[in-house]
């Protein structure tokens, strides 16, 4: 198992088009990924699991990751949050 925390910095947080990219990125991998902020835990491929966190500019989340791929996982979905889903 394989985690990091990041804080989410783009304007909108974790909204619609932003985590439709974050999904879309979460699938490209075989690992298990999940995506926990405070004591709540949903799958990284699921937009509505995603979206019902309701993170916004400046959540600190926690991306966790269990698999063959789990450390480049984790470090593609947190480039795409620093990078502001490349918005």
């Amino acid at each position: 198992m394989y985690t990091q925390e990041i804080t989410v910095n783009n304007e909108v947080g974790l909204h619609a088009r932003p985590a439709t990219y974050f999904i879309q990125k979460a699938n490209e991998f075989k690992s298990g990924i999940w995506v926990e902020k405070e004591e709540r835990r949903v799958n990284a491929k699921s937009l509505l699991g995603v979206l019902s966190l309701g993170i916004v500019q400046g959540t600190t989340i926690t991306l966790i990751a269990d698999g063959s791929d789990q450390e480049e996982a984790v470090k593609a979905l947190a480039d795409l949050i620093e990078n502001n889903f490349g918005e």
